[in-house]
Formats: C-alpha cells, sequence, structure tokens
C-alpha cells in the first residue's frame, strides 16, 4: 500500500511538472539580487542556468576576490548556460554547452525538483575537473537534472582558471586587506556556497544540507575548501572523486607563488599589476601557452589557507563533515612509467630505478611483476597511485583520524564500453571523452585495463544517455544506478547506505582492516590490501 501511494504521489508531481512544461509557463524564483526565469525540462525538473554569483572579475576586479552582485530590477533570463572561464584547449575531450568563454564567468547552474520554498530539500554542488586550467559547470557529464529527480537540488559552479584564478603577485598581496594573493579559484567557489546559503531556499534547497562534490581538479578543491576556515558552516558534507589537496596539486608558500607571477609579468612585458590588468585577458590566457610560462599554483597565502592542507587535516582543524571518497582502478596509464619500453619485467625493474634510487626493491616488493601480464598490472597501479591513487587515500585515512565523522571509501573499477562506430578513428582522453583525429595512421591508444581517470562521472551522476562517444550496455546502466544511488543517499544522510545496496561500513580509524566498496558490475564490499603502498609513498608526499 506504502509503495503505491508512493508511486501516485510521483506519478502526480510528474503529470503536473509535464503540464506546466506544456503549458509554456517559464517557472520563476525570486533570490535576494532580484527575479528569475528558467525553463522546465521534459523530466519536470526545473532548472535555472546562468545565475550570477559574483560581479564580472574584470578590470579592477581582475585577481580580486569576487565582489557580490549587484541587483536587478524585472525578470532575469535564466535559461543557458553563462560563459566558461579564460581556458586553452588543453583538453581536446571537453563538450561545452556554455554561451562562450570570457573573463566574466562567474555563474552556476541550479536543477530542481521542488515546486516551492517550502520544501528543504538536500543540496548537491558540484565543481568540475579539468586540472585547474580547464573544465566548465556546463559539460553534460556534470548535469543537474538526473540527481534533481533523486529528490536533490543540484548545482554546478564555474570558476576561475590557470593565471586568473591562481596568480600570486607581491603587488596582489600589498593590496589585499588580508596580506594574501592567488586562490582566486577558491575564492569564487568560497562565494558560491555563500550564495547557496542565502539563496537555495528559494529553490527548494535546504540551506544546512550542503554537500559539496567534485571529480580530478574539482575533488581536489573540495578538500581545499575542507580545509579553509572561510568555509565554515557552509558544508555538511563532501565527495571527492579521485584526488586531494594532500599530494595532489597542493598548494605552495606565498612567497614561492608570488616569484611565479614576477616571473610571468616579466615575460609578458609588464612593469607593474596596472600593466597587467591592461593586458586583454585573450592575450594573457595565449602567453600562458607558451613554452617556459611559470604553472600557477593555489598558495598557503596565510587566509584561504592558514597553513598547509596537511596539517591543517592532521590537526583535525577541518571541516568535521561525512566524507564520500575514492579513485579509479586506471587513474593513469602504466606507459607513464614504462615510456616508450616494452613492458618486460627488466624494463620495468630498470624503470622503477630510475625513478626510486636505491628504494626501488621496496617498490618492486610493493608492485611485483614476473611477467609481461604482471608488468601492465603493476606499473598501471604504480602510475596510478603517483598521479593520483595516493593523494585521495592520505585524504580518506587522515579524515577517518581526525574528522570525527564517518568516511565512505570506493574504487571504481568498471571499464568503459567501446565507443560507438560512428567514432571513427578517435582515442579516450585523459580527461573524459574523447580526442578526435582525422590522421588515419594516429597512434591508437591501448585499451583500457579498467577505469580510466574520469570515467565514473557519468554513472555517479546519472548522466549515461548525455554521452554518446561510447556503446553504453545494460550493465553499464546497472553500475550508474547503483553508484547513484550510494551518492544520492550520502547527500540525504551523510551515509550511502539504502535498501537494495550492498552495506557499505565507514572506514576504520584504526587503520586495520580496512574495507571500501568497489563499484563495477558486481558491486561488493573488500578489504584493503594495498596499504602498504601509501605508507611508501606517504614520505615523498608529506615532507614539509
Amino acid at each position: 500500500m506504502k509503495t503505491l501511494l508512493t508511486w501516485m504521489a510521483l506519478s502526480s508531481t510528474l503529470l503536473a511538472s509535464v503540464a506546466e512544461a506544456q503549458s509554456g509557463k517559464a517557472p520563476q524564483v525570486k533570490i535576494a539580487n532580484g527575479t528569475l526565469e528558467g525553463v522546465t525540462e521534459a523530466s519536470g525538473i526545473r532548472a535555472f542556468k546562468g545565475i550570477p554569483f559574483g560581479q564580472p572579475p574584470v578590470g579592477e576586479l581582475r585577481w580580486k576576490e569576487p565582489q557580490p552582485v549587484k541587483n536587478w530590477t524585472g525578470v532575469r533570463k535564466a535559461d543557458q548556460f553563462g560563459p566558461r572561464a579564460m581556458q586553452l584547449a588543453v583538453f581536446g575531450d571537453m563538450n561545452f554547452r556554455s554561451n562562450g568563454m570570457s573573463e566574466d564567468c562567474l555563474y552556476l547552474n541550479v536543477w530542481t525538483p521542488a515546486k516551492s520554498a517550502k520544501e528543504k530539500l538536500p543540496v548537491l554542488v558540484y565543481f568540475y575537473g579539468g586540472g585547474f586550467i580547464a573544465g566548465d559547470g556546463s559539460e553534460g557529464r556534470y548535469d543537474g537534472e538526473s540527481m534533481a529527480t533523486k529528490g536533490i537540488v543540484a548545482l554546478t559552479v564555474n570558476y576561475r582558471l590557470g593565471v586568473f584564478g591562481f596568480m600570486a603577485h607581491p603587488e596582489l598581496t600589498k593590496e589585499s586587506p588580508h596580506q594574501a594573493s592567488g586562490n582566486y579559484a577558491y575564492h569564487d567557489m568560497a562565494a558560491a556556497l555563500r550564495w547557496v546559503k542565502q539563496n537555495i531556499a528559494a529553490f527548494g534547497g535546504d540551506p544546512n544540507r550542503v554537500t559539496i562534490a567534485g571529480e580530478s581538479a574539482g575533488s581536489i578543491a573540495v578538500s581545499g575548501l575542507m580545509a579553509s576556515p572561510l568555509s565554515k558552516g557552509l558544508i555538511n558534507g563532501a565527495i571527492g572523486e579521485s584526488g586531494s589537496l594532500l599530494g595532489g596539486l597542493p598548494p605552495v608558500p606565498l612567497a614561492k607563488g608570488e616569484e611565479a607571477g614576477v616571473a610571468f609579468a616579466k615575460a609578458v612585458g609588464a612593469n607593474s599589476l596596472a600593466d597587467l590588468r591592461a593586458i586583454p585577458a585573450q592575450q594573457l590566457l595565449e602567453a600562458t601557452g607558451k613554452p617556459g610560462m611559470p604553472r600557477f599554483s593555489a598558495t598557503v597565502d596565510g587566509y584561504f589557507f592558514p597553513k598547509a592542507p596537511l596539517e591543517i587535516f592532521t590537526a583535525g582543524e577541518q571541516a568535521h563533515v561525512p566524507l564520500l571518497v575514492g579513485w579509479n582502478s586506471e587513474e593513469m596509464t602504466g606507459r607513464a612509467i614504462l615510456g616508450k619500453e616494452a613492458p618486460t619485467p627488466e624494463n620495468y625493474a630498470n624503470a622503477v630505478r630510475k625513478l626510486y634510487g636505491d628504494r626501488a626493491e621496496e617498490v618492486l616488493k610493493l608492485y611485483p611483476a614476473t611477467n609481461e601480464e604482471e608488468v601492465l598490472e603493476a606499473s598501471t597501479a604504480l602510475a596510478g597511485d603517483r598521479f593520483l591513487g595516493y593523494s585521495t587515500w592520505k585524504w580518506a585515512d587522515v579524515q577517518s583520524k581526525t574528522g570525527g565523522k564517518p568516511v565512505y571509501r570506493y574504487y571504481y573499477s568498471r571499464p568503459r564500453p567501446p565507443m560507438v562506430p560512428e567514432m571513427g578513428n578517435a582515442t579516450p582522453g585523459l580527461a573524459g571523452g574523447v580526442v578526435k583525429s582525422t590522421d588515419p595512421n594516429a597512434v591508437k591508444v591501448p585499451p583500457a585495463r579498467g577505469a580510466v581517470h574520469s570515467a565514473e562521472i557519468e554513472y555517479a551522476m546519472g548522466n549515461l544517455p548525455k554521452n554518446k562517444v561510447f556503446a553504453w550496455t545494460p550493465d553499464d546502466y546497472k553500475v550508474s544506478e547503483v553508484m547513484q544511488q550510494f551518492f544520492a543517499n550520502f547527500i540525504k544522510t551523510g551515509n550511502p547506505n539504502g535498501n537494495g545496496l550492498p552495506n557499505w561500513p565507514a572506514v576504520d580509524p584504526s587503520g586495520q582492516a580496512v574495507s571500501f566498496m568497489q563499484i563495477d558490475v558486481n558491486t561488493r564490499l573488500e578489504t584493503e590490501k594495498n596499504r602498504g603502498r601509501y605508507l611508501f609513498l606517504d614520505p615523498y608526499y608529506t615532507k614539509q
């Protein structure tokens, strides 16, 4: 009887939503800055796209913390994605739906199943990946519509990238009221979370039930937001997919960040901060792609990061919220270890000796290989751990010890299916999707040995249908249904467990017999067997 009533209620809601969509009446929401008019999707989910959460960071506002949005009168259309942040086309496999590219990029998108502001639904805020140099909240794989059908208000958020998001400089530090510079991308994310706190109730969301999530750079950002005092009171849960600041793209000392900014200014012929702000955005962007230019890192600026994130987590000063975190079975190809050499045990041992010197024998015991197949497996595991596996493990490990709330760890191992025939001569891309080539003689990337970096996003967010590249099978949809339900349960309750799913216990803080959920066609609980690998790698990443 209860099931029948639930079905009738859902059917009634869907029919009402479809009727609203067919009537042509666009949904409106009044937030702090004015009234927004969005669209109703065929599913009945209401979408509001391209909502500004900060003033355009241009002119004098370039390299400043985002400023509050100015109010508007009348009704502002929110029916298309705002511009994406300035970025070079470094990943040929990112598929944007954004309205062009601009330095004016501080926009977010909301998908809500709520019909009124009284519903107080859980909220998901998702940050895209792309190495902090690329990506956008308009990418189909992050789309929030499917998650909204699970009873969640879902958001994607844009943030500044590269030189615009991370350049530190002595003049910037001097003009800052906090004597800090760099980290503008992180300030954008924190501003978006403040916007959520102030406005999400208007969309039927609960400002006190906000889970932040992200993949790759987005996952690293989630760990950074957990570490920062500026996020205090804005986060109630966290999801990290492949990567953390505790080993992945960690912030550098402010002085080192300033050195990179001074070197960049000199390279572009700018003698002052005023000169830098006068250079057109496109010209600055193109300069960053030239050989020898510095890479811009986050900084331990004494403000967003009062001290190194590892110190913050070790001291238990990070956000004390539930964490769901994990990584994939092929985060990086074994070619990152072997190079162009054949996968023989001898070549593998030589490669390890070049990397680890007098500690190489320890590595060869932890990642053993006596034949070609084992070399491929061991080199893939080592490359993936060095890339992002270790830093994700470290985050889960230290959070379980000092975070005061449950940590749920996963290991995602479902390989993508083959591409559809229409893709022709295309190869998988590191950041997801594919890189197309018109060269008939182009070297084909070997088939994946597992779940490659970023492969889980469409599964977790319920967005397989939005990716037309791969020939998805019933098994893929089965994996997606399980993974998305784990995520949805966690967003709603801080616990991924629920009816019809394998039981998923939290990580044992003692580090003994740590269990994790292996997500694949046969999703199951496993016990950690490779802790020694991460303990070995630990000093390579934790030296201060």
